[in-house]
Protein backbone atom coordinates (compact mmCIF):
# COMPACT_ATOMS: atom_id res chain seq x y z
CA UNK A 1 0.00 0.00 0.00
CA UNK A 2 1.33 3.42 -0.93
CA UNK A 3 2.31 5.87 1.80
CA UNK A 4 0.44 9.13 1.26
CA UNK A 5 1.05 12.50 2.89
CA UNK A 6 -1.93 14.88 3.04
CA UNK A 7 -1.21 18.59 3.42
CA UNK A 8 -4.01 20.81 4.75
CA UNK A 9 -2.70 22.71 7.72
CA UNK A 10 -5.63 24.94 8.67
CA UNK A 11 -8.11 26.55 9.27
CA UNK A 12 -11.05 24.75 10.90
CA UNK A 13 -13.48 25.11 8.00
CA UNK A 14 -10.84 24.14 5.45
CA UNK A 15 -9.83 21.07 7.44
CA UNK A 16 -13.50 20.03 7.61
CA UNK A 17 -13.80 20.51 3.84
CA UNK A 18 -10.85 18.17 3.26
CA UNK A 19 -12.13 15.28 5.39
CA UNK A 20 -14.48 13.71 2.78
CA UNK A 21 -11.57 13.28 0.34
CA UNK A 22 -9.18 11.94 2.98
CA UNK A 23 -11.67 9.39 4.27
CA UNK A 24 -11.85 7.93 0.77
CA UNK A 25 -8.09 8.08 0.26
CA UNK A 26 -7.43 5.97 3.35
CA UNK A 27 -9.13 3.04 1.59
CA UNK A 28 -6.35 2.96 -1.01
CA UNK A 29 -3.30 4.26 0.86
CA UNK A 30 -1.60 4.52 4.23
CA UNK A 31 -2.47 8.16 4.96
CA UNK A 32 -0.72 10.62 7.25
CA UNK A 33 -2.14 14.14 7.51
CA UNK A 34 0.04 17.18 8.27
CA UNK A 35 -2.20 19.60 10.19
CA UNK A 36 -1.92 22.42 12.70
CA UNK A 37 -1.85 21.02 16.23
CA UNK A 38 -5.28 22.35 17.38
CA UNK A 39 -7.00 20.22 14.71
CA UNK A 40 -5.05 17.00 15.33
CA UNK A 41 -7.78 15.34 17.40
CA UNK A 42 -10.49 16.26 14.88
CA UNK A 43 -8.54 14.67 12.04
CA UNK A 44 -7.58 11.52 13.94
CA UNK A 45 -11.11 10.83 15.24
CA UNK A 46 -13.26 11.90 12.29
CA UNK A 47 -11.01 11.07 9.32
CA UNK A 48 -9.44 8.06 11.02
CA UNK A 49 -5.87 8.74 9.88
CA UNK A 50 -2.60 9.41 11.65
CA UNK A 51 -1.33 12.97 11.92
CA UNK A 52 1.84 15.01 12.08
CA UNK A 53 0.94 18.11 14.12
CA UNK A 54 2.71 21.33 13.16
CA UNK A 55 2.88 24.85 14.55
CA UNK A 56 3.90 27.02 11.61
CA UNK A 57 3.98 30.32 13.54
CA UNK A 58 6.33 28.82 16.10
CA UNK A 59 8.51 27.41 13.33
CA UNK A 60 8.86 30.89 11.85
CA UNK A 61 10.24 32.14 15.17
CA UNK A 62 12.21 28.99 16.01
CA UNK A 63 13.19 27.08 12.83
CA UNK A 64 14.89 24.34 14.85
CA UNK A 65 11.49 23.38 16.28
CA UNK A 66 10.52 22.12 12.82
CA UNK A 67 13.28 19.55 12.49
CA UNK A 68 11.54 16.65 14.23
CA UNK A 69 8.22 17.14 12.48
CA UNK A 70 9.81 17.42 9.05
CA UNK A 71 11.85 14.29 9.70
CA UNK A 72 8.65 12.38 10.50
CA UNK A 73 7.22 13.34 7.10
CA UNK A 74 9.92 11.37 5.29
CA UNK A 75 9.51 7.94 3.69
CA UNK A 76 6.27 8.72 1.82
CA UNK A 77 5.56 7.88 -1.80
CA UNK A 78 2.99 10.55 -2.68
CA UNK A 79 1.89 13.92 -1.27
CA UNK A 80 -1.31 15.82 -1.97
CA UNK A 81 -1.39 19.54 -1.19
CA UNK A 82 -5.02 20.54 -0.55
CA UNK A 83 -3.98 23.98 0.70
CA UNK A 84 -2.22 25.46 -2.30
CA UNK A 85 0.11 27.72 -0.34
CA UNK A 86 3.88 27.95 -0.54
CA UNK A 87 4.26 26.76 3.06
CA UNK A 88 2.20 23.60 2.47
CA UNK A 89 3.82 22.87 -0.90
CA UNK A 90 7.31 23.18 0.59
CA UNK A 91 6.41 20.58 3.22
CA UNK A 92 5.39 18.21 0.44
CA UNK A 93 8.73 18.82 -1.28
CA UNK A 94 10.69 18.30 1.95
CA UNK A 95 8.88 15.01 2.53
CA UNK A 96 10.83 13.49 -0.31
CA UNK A 97 7.69 12.24 -2.06
CA UNK A 98 8.52 11.57 -5.68
CA UNK A 99 4.95 12.28 -6.77
CA UNK A 100 3.52 15.54 -5.43
CA UNK A 101 -0.03 16.50 -6.37
CA UNK A 102 -1.34 20.04 -6.19
CA UNK A 103 -3.94 22.27 -7.81
CA UNK A 104 -3.48 23.54 -11.35
CA UNK A 105 -2.44 27.19 -11.65
CA UNK A 106 -6.05 28.22 -12.36
CA UNK A 107 -7.12 26.99 -8.90
CA UNK A 108 -4.07 27.36 -6.69
CA UNK A 109 -4.02 30.15 -4.09
CA UNK A 110 -0.31 31.04 -4.33
CA UNK A 111 1.24 30.55 -7.77
CA UNK A 112 4.83 30.01 -6.50
CA UNK A 113 3.56 26.84 -4.78
CA UNK A 114 3.48 25.27 -8.25
CA UNK A 115 7.28 25.03 -8.14
CA UNK A 116 7.14 22.42 -5.36
CA UNK A 117 4.61 20.00 -6.89
CA UNK A 118 4.98 17.96 -10.07
CA UNK A 119 1.39 16.86 -10.75
CA UNK A 120 -0.91 19.84 -11.33
CA UNK A 121 -4.57 18.82 -11.32
CA UNK A 122 -7.26 20.99 -12.98
CA UNK A 123 -10.49 21.31 -10.97
CA UNK A 124 -13.79 23.06 -11.57
CA UNK A 125 -13.44 26.25 -9.53
CA UNK A 126 -17.16 27.02 -9.82
CA UNK A 127 -17.89 24.06 -7.54
CA UNK A 128 -17.88 23.92 -3.76
CA UNK A 129 -14.39 23.56 -2.25
CA UNK A 130 -15.27 20.05 -0.97
CA UNK A 131 -15.92 18.99 -4.57
CA UNK A 132 -12.70 20.64 -5.73
CA UNK A 133 -10.80 18.65 -3.11
CA UNK A 134 -12.44 15.44 -4.31
CA UNK A 135 -11.39 16.23 -7.88
CA UNK A 136 -7.82 16.87 -6.76
CA UNK A 137 -7.72 13.52 -4.97
CA UNK A 138 -9.60 11.66 -7.71
CA UNK A 139 -12.08 10.09 -5.28
CA UNK A 140 -15.72 10.10 -4.26
CA UNK A 141 -16.76 11.60 -0.92
CA UNK A 142 -16.29 9.45 2.17
CA UNK A 143 -18.21 9.67 5.45
CA UNK A 144 -16.18 10.66 8.47
CA UNK A 145 -16.85 9.35 11.98
CA UNK A 146 -18.54 12.53 13.21
CA UNK A 147 -20.60 10.72 15.86
CA UNK A 148 -17.45 9.95 17.87
CA UNK A 149 -16.20 13.52 18.05
CA UNK A 150 -18.54 15.62 20.26
CA UNK A 151 -18.04 15.77 24.04
CA UNK A 152 -21.15 16.59 26.11
CA UNK A 153 -21.83 20.07 27.49
CA UNK A 154 -25.08 19.59 29.48
CA UNK A 155 -27.58 22.42 29.47
CA UNK A 156 -26.78 23.72 25.99
CA UNK A 157 -29.20 21.55 24.03
CA UNK A 158 -32.09 22.66 21.78
CA UNK A 159 -31.00 26.26 21.42
CA UNK A 160 -30.83 28.58 18.45
CA UNK A 161 -27.08 29.08 18.36
CA UNK A 162 -25.64 32.44 17.34
CA UNK A 163 -22.05 32.58 16.07
CA UNK A 164 -21.00 36.25 16.26
CA UNK A 165 -17.33 35.79 15.40
CA UNK A 166 -15.49 35.31 12.12
CA UNK A 167 -11.92 35.14 10.91
CA UNK A 168 -12.13 38.56 9.26
CA UNK A 169 -14.06 41.65 10.38
CA UNK A 170 -15.91 41.97 7.06
CA UNK A 171 -17.51 38.53 7.65
CA UNK A 172 -19.14 39.64 10.92
CA UNK A 173 -22.86 40.41 10.81
CA UNK A 174 -23.51 43.56 12.89
CA UNK A 175 -27.15 42.87 13.85
CA UNK A 176 -26.92 39.83 16.13
CA UNK A 177 -27.97 41.88 19.19
CA UNK A 178 -31.28 42.78 17.52
CA UNK A 179 -31.84 39.18 16.43
CA UNK A 180 -31.09 37.83 19.91
CA UNK A 181 -33.62 40.24 21.44
CA UNK A 182 -36.31 38.74 19.20
CA UNK A 183 -35.27 35.17 20.03
CA UNK A 184 -35.21 35.73 23.78
CA UNK A 185 -34.28 32.70 25.89
CA UNK A 186 -34.06 30.48 22.82
CA UNK A 187 -30.79 32.16 21.80
CA UNK A 188 -27.38 30.87 22.85
CA UNK A 189 -24.27 32.83 21.91
CA UNK A 190 -21.29 30.58 21.19
CA UNK A 191 -17.87 32.17 21.14
CA UNK A 192 -14.23 31.26 20.77
CA UNK A 193 -10.81 32.66 21.65
CA UNK A 194 -10.75 36.45 21.47
CA UNK A 195 -14.52 36.71 21.01
CA UNK A 196 -15.77 37.13 24.59
CA UNK A 197 -16.36 40.89 24.28
CA UNK A 198 -18.13 40.44 20.94
CA UNK A 199 -20.35 37.77 22.48
CA UNK A 200 -21.14 39.77 25.61
CA UNK A 201 -22.19 42.78 23.51
CA UNK A 202 -25.12 40.73 22.16
CA UNK A 203 -26.68 40.66 25.65
CA UNK A 204 -28.04 37.13 25.37
CA UNK A 205 -27.35 33.81 27.15
CA UNK A 206 -23.78 32.70 26.47
CA UNK A 207 -22.31 29.23 26.19
CA UNK A 208 -19.42 28.41 28.51
CA UNK A 209 -15.89 28.36 27.11
CA UNK A 210 -15.50 25.23 25.00
CA UNK A 211 -12.76 23.20 23.42
CA UNK A 212 -13.29 21.93 19.89
CA UNK A 213 -15.02 18.69 20.91
CA UNK A 214 -17.33 20.52 23.32
CA UNK A 215 -18.10 23.08 20.63
CA UNK A 216 -19.09 20.20 18.35
CA UNK A 217 -21.61 18.99 20.95
CA UNK A 218 -23.20 22.42 21.35
CA UNK A 219 -23.53 22.77 17.58
CA UNK A 220 -24.78 19.20 17.09
CA UNK A 221 -27.54 19.61 19.70
CA UNK A 222 -28.74 23.01 18.46
CA UNK A 223 -32.07 23.47 16.69
CA UNK A 224 -30.42 25.81 14.21
CA UNK A 225 -27.02 27.50 14.00
CA UNK A 226 -26.81 31.04 12.59
CA UNK A 227 -23.52 32.55 11.50
CA UNK A 228 -21.29 33.89 8.79
CA UNK A 229 -18.61 32.09 6.78
CA UNK A 230 -16.69 30.69 9.73
CA UNK A 231 -15.31 27.35 10.89
CA UNK A 232 -18.01 26.61 13.48
CA UNK A 233 -20.75 27.08 10.86
CA UNK A 234 -19.05 24.47 8.65
CA UNK A 235 -18.64 22.22 11.68
CA UNK A 236 -22.37 22.47 12.39
CA UNK A 237 -23.20 21.56 8.79
CA UNK A 238 -20.81 18.60 8.87
CA UNK A 239 -22.51 17.38 12.06
CA UNK A 240 -25.89 17.45 10.30
CA UNK A 241 -27.35 20.46 12.11
CA UNK A 242 -29.57 22.93 10.27
CA UNK A 243 -27.87 26.26 9.65
CA UNK A 244 -28.66 29.75 8.41
CA UNK A 245 -25.56 31.05 6.65
CA UNK A 246 -24.96 34.78 6.29
CA UNK A 247 -22.66 35.52 3.35
CA UNK A 248 -21.38 38.88 2.13
CA UNK A 249 -17.74 39.04 0.99
CA UNK A 250 -17.35 35.30 0.29
CA UNK A 251 -19.05 33.11 -2.29
CA UNK A 252 -21.40 30.52 -0.77
CA UNK A 253 -21.23 28.46 -3.95
CA UNK A 254 -17.61 27.73 -3.05
CA UNK A 255 -17.54 28.22 0.73
CA UNK A 256 -21.13 27.77 1.85
CA UNK A 257 -22.39 25.22 4.40
CA UNK A 258 -22.16 22.05 2.33
CA UNK A 259 -25.51 20.53 1.42
CA UNK A 260 -27.48 23.51 2.75
CA UNK A 261 -27.28 26.02 -0.08
CA UNK A 262 -30.99 26.87 0.22
CA UNK A 263 -30.39 28.04 3.80
CA UNK A 264 -27.92 30.76 2.88
CA UNK A 265 -28.63 34.49 2.63
CA UNK A 266 -26.29 35.52 -0.17
CA UNK A 267 -24.99 39.04 -0.77
CA UNK A 268 -21.87 37.98 -2.65
CA UNK A 269 -23.47 38.62 -6.02
CA UNK A 270 -24.88 42.03 -5.02
CA UNK A 271 -23.50 44.25 -2.25
CA UNK A 272 -20.88 41.87 -0.79
CA UNK A 273 -21.74 43.55 2.50
CA UNK A 274 -22.90 41.83 5.69
CA UNK A 275 -24.52 45.12 6.74
CA UNK A 276 -27.03 44.77 3.90
CA UNK A 277 -28.51 41.56 5.38
CA UNK A 278 -31.53 42.66 7.41
CA UNK A 279 -32.78 41.21 10.68
CA UNK A 280 -36.18 40.66 9.07
CA UNK A 281 -34.64 38.56 6.31
CA UNK A 282 -32.75 36.41 8.82
CA UNK A 283 -35.88 35.88 10.92
CA UNK A 284 -37.88 34.89 7.84
CA UNK A 285 -35.19 32.41 6.75
CA UNK A 286 -34.90 31.04 10.29
CA UNK A 287 -38.66 30.43 10.51
CA UNK A 288 -38.54 28.50 7.23
CA UNK A 289 -35.55 26.42 8.26
CA UNK A 290 -37.07 25.51 11.63
CA UNK A 291 -40.03 23.76 9.97
CA UNK A 292 -38.06 22.05 7.19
Amino acid sequence: MKRLLVLRLSALGDVIHTIPAVVSLRERADVTWVVEAPYRELVEIVAGVSTIPVRMKKWTREPRAAVGAIASMRHVDVSIDFQGLVKSAILGFLSGARTRYGFHRDAIREKPALLFSNRHVPVDTTKHVIEQNLELAGVEAGEGNWAAFPTAVPGTENSIVILPGAGKPNKIWPHFRELAKLLGSRALVVWGPGERDLAQAISAPMAPPTNLRELAYVLQKAEVVIGGDTGPLHLAAALGTKVVGLYGPTDPRRNGPYGQASRVIDRFRTTKSMESISVEEVVKTLERVLVE
